[in-house]
């Protein structure tokens, strides 16, 4: 799977909000914090990318299911199964 971000691009200290005791729970646990932000920073910006593609090409694929549904699949003639 392609990364949605250069993993490569140097790192930029920010100032989040967390529940105390979640940090707290995480910190305990030996959970790497900043690692932990990333991964699930890149899901969603994953899945808003998706959502935005599907959106964006919504009426192309539309189209392409009424014809495929008029006309038929190319490999209709062809396929063993």
């Amino acid at each position: 799977m392609n990364a949605v971000f250069d993993p490569k691009s140097p790192k930029k200290a920010c100032n989040v909000s967390v529940n105390e005791d979640l940090l707290r729970q995480a910190k305990a646990l030996g959970i790497n914090i900043s690692q932990t932000l990333e991964a699930g920073l890149e899901a969603r910006v994953r899945e808003a990318k998706a959502r935005a593609w599907a959106e964006e090409n919504k009426d192309a694929i539309e189209s392409q299911n009424r014809w495929v549904e008029k006309n038929g699949l190319w490999s209709d003639g062809i396929r063993m199964f």
